[in-house]
Parts: structure tokens; sequence; C-alpha cells
């Protein structure tokens, strides 16, 4: 199809479509190829720059059926020719990200993290947004506005910061008041950076009678705070440009060490839980649109056995919340797919991604195109957060962990609650009991305060858990600014529910609700120690949900009731590459499950579970046949729901061998996925 003529078509469907209509995407910097074809509804084509041209990368995928977005970096990226002077006959590599010692902090070769300067925003609209909306790209997602904590000392940011706050520049290891003002200063520049990209991108689009949507894929707050970088995060509920997110979560993110009773260690799933939960919770109030993202793989080498654990893991744990039904089912696949890494621990043999391993994963990614929503039941306890987070440089985020980790480990679906998102009129719905602490994070006007005494006035239960005797209690801010003169945040807080200053740990009535106040650290907080909390506690060790046919679960260990969880029914085994199928099975403390349960099927014939995309699908009383394609090099496996047992299966016309399950009335094929596509066809 020639070039112009594939340009209008495409501009002609992404009038009738849009991201809404998208339930699975993933992203790549490469064009198509048959080995990374992997039949999600869109695909985000990264980078204007490469070694193929942006739209000839677009027009690839368009050709095989796919809706095209775009994503890049809005604080790295490959913009060599903006520091190099290429752009405006200037260098700008004092605009990099720098450290204390000097050394600017760096992405890749010549791709440093950005101080997001004005200049450097101009050039991002003029070369990169106008370009990628010229090419017909309506849906925009600008990834990871991220700003290091350890940075802060280059001649760009220290412009900024006698722009921002009219004060010579302070380094931000002076003082916790200097590294929180610091901290205030970058997430500012993000959230100034975002607004203008995506306000330029709308207001070019309109001018083409087009609307764009704008969205951030961005880690969760938990793990910014743990990786000791700044973001906007929940502030961007603000901004009317923004449309929505892409929640980053994924092995990398969730195997960072926390604290539970004083033991330091991984605990990917329960993190990961979290950390979607984060991510619902900021986005939820708002109503904007959500993918939760998984990884099958990671930044850092593993193995292949580590990846496969641990991403069973963050799977099940974003299954956990039915309300969100997207998905960014992988990013870059030419990694996963192509990639070498080692078999097993320790082990020097390597390889592309052993074929048992694809296979599962194909079925995984596969359940989420048909994954439904189900309704959410509210948390009844949950716990306050807030950006502020990031800015006190506390990595080990004990005092979160030390509210939420108790509860979860009990079975208590906990959740979290954005500050900046009180004002919201969801933003509490449901929630009975909530913890907070100013031990790591503060809050940064007094608004929220006014949200909070209200809800506790008609009758929410709140619980403050914190000494109050941190360096941060006494930065510049607004509760110790003229005419406040506040020794602690909270004291502001406690005087709205006409409680003293510094008032000792007690219950403290206020209207309808009540204000606990537990005069400890958060990493020591027994949740049975509050009666109204405790009688929230269902001490099963255990989360589940059912999502129609799909059963997800998930046992924790580190509990007194770490007892193996039994299920009975017709459950096939998502997490097997042999899709078995079992009447009774168990699952283990520290591990998860997904079973398709046969009894929720739809009418037979029907393909249950495939390691493939299905086409073209025609049934009549004697026949079933559809086609099916997936990615090059990889396996099929297909458990399918049939009247009778077949007489026969082909596959390309060609017999293929079939295992047949009389309990479940189901058979199960294996064949070499094809992205062109491989017919198959079962008679009785």
């Amino acid at each position: 199809m020639k070039a112009p003529l594939l340009l209008a078509t495409a501009l002609l469907l992404a009038a009738c479509q849009s991201a809404e209509s998208v339930k699975t995407t993933f992203q790549t910097s490469q064009g198509w190829r048959p080995t990374i074809d992997t039949r999600a509804d869109a695909v985000m084509v990264y980078g204007v720059e490469g070694k193929v041209p942006l739209e000839e990368r677009l027009d690839s995928w368009r050709e095989r059926g796919y809706q095209t977005h775009f994503m890049t970096g809005i604080a790295w990226g490959n913009y060599k020719d903006y520091f190099t002077g290429e752009w405006d006959g200037r260098w700008h590599l004092d605009e990099g990200q720098v450290n204390q010692k000097g050394d600017t902090l760096w992405h890749g070769k010549m791709v440093p993290y950005i101080v997001p300067t004005e200049n450097y925003l101009k050039y991002f609209k003029e070369k990169h947004i106008k370009r990628v909306i010229d090419a017909g790209v309506d849906h925009i997602f600008l990834e990871e506005p991220e700003f290091w904590s350890a940075a802060g000392y280059s001649d760009a940011f220290k412009r900024e910061w006698e722009a921002f706050y009219g004060t010579p520049w302070r380094p931000g290891e002076e003082s916790a008041e200097a590294a929180y003002l610091t901290a205030k200063l970058k997430y500012h520049l993000y959230y100034r950076a975002l607004d203008q990209a995506f306000t330029y991108a709308k207001e070019y689009g309109r001018s083409l009678g087009r609307d764009i949507r704008c969205y951030v894929p961005t880690h969760s707050l938990i793990n910014y705070t743990q990786w000791q970088i700044v973001s906007p995060e929940a502030s961007l509920a603000s901004l009317p440009c923004v449309d929505g997110y892409i929640a980053q979560v994924w092995t990398g993110t969730s195997r960072v060490l926390n604290y539970y009773k004083g033991v330091q260690k991984e605990r990917v799933f329960e993190t990961a839980f979290l950390e979607y939960g984060c991510m619902a919770s900021m986005t939820a109030p708002t109503g904007r649109r959500l993918w939760f993202l998984t990884d099958p793989i990671e930044d850092r080498p593993r193995d292949w056995e580590d990846f496969r654990r641990n991403y069973q893991a963050t799977f099940t744990a974003q299954l956990l919340y039915p309300q969100v039904d997207a998905y960014e089912i992988m990013p870059w696949p030419e990694r996963i797919y192509e990639k070498l890494y080692p078999l097993s621990p320790g082990s020097s043999e390597m390889s592309r991604i052993p074929q048992d391993y694809a296979s599962m994963m194909q079925v995984m990614t596969n359940a989420l195109q048909n994954m439904p929503k189900a309704p959410q039941k509210p948390s009844e306890a949950a716990v306050l957060m807030a950006n502020s987070l990031m800015f006190q440089r506390d990595s080990s985020l004990r005092g979160f962990f030390g509210l939420a980790l108790p509860l979860l480990k009990e079975g208590c679906p906990v959740g979290m609650v954005h500050m900046e998102n009180l004002g919201c009129k969801k933003a509490l719905e449901g929630t009975r009991v909530l913890l907070m602490t100013y031990a790591n994070m503060k809050p940064l006007d007094p608004q929220a305060h006014a949200f909070l005494a209200d809800w506790v006035r008609r009758g929410g239960r709140l619980i403050y858990c914190g000494k109050d005797d941190d360096p941060y209690q006494q930065v510049q801010e607004w509760w110790n600014t003229a005419p406040k003169a506040y020794a602690a945040p909270s004291d502001h807080l406690f005087e709205l529910m006409n409680v003293p200053a510094g008032a000792p740990s007690g219950q403290y009535a206020y209207g309808k609700g009540s204000l606990t106040i537990l005069r400890e650290n958060p990493e020591d907080f027994c949740p049975e120690s509050v009666a109204e909390l405790s009688a929230l506690l269902p001490r099963t060790g255990t989360l589940q949900q059912e999502r129609g046919p799909y059963h997800i679960a998930a046992v924790m260990d580190e509990n007194p009731h770490a007892v193996p969880l039994k299920l009975e029914g017709c459950l096939i085994d998502l997490y097997d590459p042999a899709l078995p199928v079992y009447h009774a099975t168990e699952v283990a403390p520290g591990s998860q499950g997904l079973y398709y349960n046969v009894k929720k099927a739809p009418k037979a014939p029907a393909i249950l579970a495939a390691a493939s995309r299905e086409y073209e699908v025609k049934r009549s009383s004697r026949r079933f046949s559809y086609l099916c394609k997936g990615p090059r090099d990889t396996y099929n496996i297909t458990r399918i729901l049939l009247p009778a047992r077949p007489a026969s299966a082909s596959v390309n016309g060609e017999p293929c061998p079939f295992e047949w399950d009389q309990d479940s009335r189901t058979v199960f094929l294996r064949f070499p996925n094809s992205p062109d596509g491989a017919k198959v066809e079962l008679a009785w």
C-alpha cells in the first residue's frame, strides 16, 4: 500500500477507534517482524529516531492490523540533536541531571536524564510531538517523568531553583529542608513538562480537526520512593490534558527488598499487589483510563527460572484488581523472544526463551484479552499516601510497609488513598478505617486536612501512627509559615478535630467518627491493637478473586495461617504449559494460582485457553474451525471445550495429535505458531 493512502486509512481508523477500545497493548522500538507479533490490540511504537524511520515502523504494524500509538520518554530519549546543538546551534549537555560529584546521570550513550527546561520543551514539542501527530498517531504515551534524588547540581537546575523560589540555590545534601525543597522543585518541573507537552499535542491536534489522547506510563509511588526518584504521580490528576496512565509494575520494581516484622527480603507478590493498588487508587477517583503492565523478564539479567517465578507473582497480583481490565502485556518483545539468558541459577548455558515458558506466557497474555471486569469490593481498610513520600529520601519505606504489610499478610486486601485525590468525591468511598503517618511523608497543602476531618466527622475511623520526631517536620512549609506556626503538620489536622497539639496516644471522638493516635513508629504497628481495625482482618492469609470463568488465588506466607488453599471444581491450570485439568488442587503458602473454571465456560465448542489469538471462528453441529495467530518460533498450546470427543483434528490441513479429557470434555492441542495464521479444524 502506498504511504499516503496508508496514512489516510490510518486517520480514518483513528476517527472510529480510541484507546478506550484497547484491552491489550505493548511497546517496541522495532517495526513488525514475525518473532515479535504478540497479537495485542495495539502497539506503542517507541521513539521518533531510529535506524528505520518512525513512519515506516508505524506502517509495518498497521499493515498487520494493529492500532498504532506512540511512546517515548519525557525524561530521557534519543535526543542527541538537542544536546549536541544540531537543533538550535547551542550545546545543551548542561541540562542533564548532575549529582553532587559533578557526574551526569546517563540512561544510555549520549542519553542523559534531563532537567526539563523551557528550551528543551520547545524542542520536544516541535521535533517529536508534532512529527508523531503528522504521522497519523492520535494516542501519545510519554513515559517515566523522572528526576533522580541524587541529582540537582547542574547549572540548569540551579537556574530553575532561582526562578521557582526566588532565592540562591541550595544543595540538597545541606539539610533535610534543602532536600525537601529540592525534591519539591523536581516534582514541579516534570508536572510542568507534561502539562506543556500534552497541552501542545491537544492544541495541535485540534488545529487538524483531531482529538489527541495523552497518557503517562509511570512507576508506582512506592517504587519511585524506593528507587529514590521524584515524579509528579497523583498531582497529574489536576491536569485536564492527562487522559490516563500505564502502571509500570514488574519483577524489577517489585523485588526491591522491604521490611516485615524486622526482616528485610524480597516479597515480590506482596509488593506488586501494593504497587498495582497504589496506581489503581491514584486513578480510580479521576475516572481516567488505566492499563496494568507486567513483564515476563526484567531489565537486570537473571535466569529463565527466576523470570518465570516472579512473572507469575506479578501477573497474579494485577488480576486481583477486577476493576481494571486493560493491560500492557509486555514491553520490548524483541528482548523477551530474541535475547539470550541463563537457563537456571548459576547455569552457563544461555538460551532464548524456553518453549514451555513462551507457551505459558502466551496463554496468560491471551487470557488478558478475554479477562472481564468484576465488581470491586471497596477496601474497608486503607493506607494514606502522598507524593511527598518521594521527598524524604527514605528508600526503606518502613513507615508505609509497617502499616500495609500486617494487613495484607492476614489476607486483608488493604487499599490505598492518595492525599492529592482527597478532593475527589470517591476518594474515600467504602473506606471504614484509614491509617496514616507523617513519619515519611508530609501534606503539601492544608486542604487535605479539611477533607480528612470532614470524613471523620461523618463517621470515618482515622488511625494516626507516629512520633512526629523526624527532621522533616521542621522544613519550611505551610504549617510553620506565618500566620501558621505548628510544630508538626499533624497538629493542624488534630486541631480541626478539636484534639490538642501533640496529643498523646488514645482515641478521640469527633462527630460520628473517631481519631486514634498511636505514638509509636509505624514499623512497630500491630493491627490487632486497634479494635475497629482488628475486626476487619479475615485472618485467612489468602486473597481470591473470580472474574467470569477465571479464578485467581494467592496464599501469603510469614503468618500463622500459612496453610495450603484447597480448590475444587473442574479447573484448567493456566500456569502449567500442559494446561492440565484438576478436580482438586492446592495453592501453597508463598505461591499463586490462575485457573479457568470449565463449569463457567461458554457453550461448546469454545476455546478456553490458548497460546495464540483466534480469528474467523466458525461453528456447526459437527465441526469447529478457526484461524489462530502467534509469534514465530513459539508453540501454540490450546484447550478447547467440545460437545464430544473429536474424530479428527487438523492444522493447516495436516492431522494434529490431540489429547482428550473426558471429564472436562476438553481437547488439548500443541503445534507451531505462525504470525500468518494456522487453520485449526475439529470434527466429531
